[in-house]
C-alpha cells in the first residue's frame, strides 16, 4: 500500500509520498513513489505512483525512455507536450497500456494488476495543473473547490486537509498540512512507511523550488507528530458535550 498526496495553492504546489512497498508482512521494501522531471525554467513535472510496482515501475520506465527517443515529439514526450493537460493524457494513455499488458500476462494466475498516479506541474506560459490518473488511465483534475489530491491510503489523513487546505493556504502551512496528513496515516495503517519524500513547486518557477526526504527517527518530524498529539489531546479535553 501507499500513500501520497499533492496540493494545488495559489502560491505553488506541495507533493508527499511514503516509500513502503509490501507483499505480506514478511516481505517489506523501500523504493522511490516520487519522480520528477524539470527543464528548469521551462517546465517541471512531478508523478507520484501508487499500486502494482510492476505497473508503476513499468509505466515511469517507458516514460522516460519516450524523452530520450531521438524522434520525441509532444504526442510522446512528456517534456515536449503542449500543455499539461497533453501530459496528462500521456502518462494515463501509458499507464493504461501497460496496466493491461501486465494484466494479460497474469491472467493464468487469475490475478490483476492496478495502478493510479498524481501528475503535478507547469509550463512556462501555462498555469499550474494537479491530475488523479486512474489505472484505465482517465483521469479527474485539482480545482479551488477540492485544492488537493491522494492516492492509495488516503481515509486517515483526509479529515485534516479536508479542514485546512484551501487555495489561499501557504506553502509553509501546506507542508505541516501533508505531514501532519501523513503522520495519521503513518499511526493508522502499517502499511504505509518512512522514509518520506516531498517536493514544492512554487508558481511560475517551472522547477523544483524544495526537495525533502524524510527519514525514520528525523527530529524535526518528530516533534511535529508529537505536538499535533498534544494538540489533539487538550482540544478533546476542552469541548464540551
Amino acid at each position: 500500500m501507499t500513500y501520497c498526496v499533492g496540493l494545488l495553492l495559489n502560491e505553488g504546489m506541495v507533493l508527499l509520498s511514503d516509500t513502503r512497498t509490501n507483499a505480506g508482512l514478511d516481505n517489506i521494501s523501500t523504493y522511490r513513489k516520487m519522480f520528477t522531471f524539470e527543464e528548469p525554467g521551462e517546465r517541471v513535472i512531478a508523478i507520484m505512483t501508487a499500486g502494482s510496482l510492476s505497473v508503476t515501475q513499468t509505466t515511469i520506465a517507458r516514460l522516460r525512455e519516450a524523452i530520450e527517443e531521438p524522434d520525441a515529439d509532444g504526442e510522446t514526450s512528456i517534456l515536449k507536450a503542449p500543455t499539461m493537460l497533453k501530459v496528462a493524457e500521456i502518462v494515463g494513455n501509458m499507464l493504461a497500456s501497460v496496466r493491461t499488458e501486465v494484466d494479460e500476462k497474469m491472467n493464468a494466475m487469475r490475478q490483476s494488476a492496478s495502478a493510479s498516479m498524481i501528475v503535478a506541474g507547469q509550463r512556462r506560459g501555462g498555469v499550474m495543473r494537479l491530475f488523479l490518473i486512474y489505472p484505465e488511465g482517465n483521469f479527474i483534475e485539482a480545482t479551488e473547490d477540492t485544492p488537493f489530491l491522494q492516492i492509495g491510503e488516503h481515509k486517515y489523513g483526509k479529515p485534516i486537509l479536508d479542514r485546512v487546505v484551501r487555495p489561499e493556504t501557504s506553502l509553509a502551512d501546506a507542508q505541516k498540512a501533508v505531514l501532519l496528513s501523513m503522520d495519521s496515516t503513518l499511526r493508522s495503517n502499517l502499511s504505509v512507511g518512512m522514509p518520506l519524500d516531498m517536493c514544492v513547486i512554487e508558481r511560475d518557477a517551472c522547477q523544483i523550488s524544495m526537495r525533502r526526504r524524510i527519514e525514520a527517527g528525523d527530529e524535526q518530524f518528530r516533534a511535529m507528530s508529537e505536538a499535533w498529539s498534544r494538540a489533539l489531546r487538550d482540544g478533546f479535553t476542552q469541548i464540551e458535550v
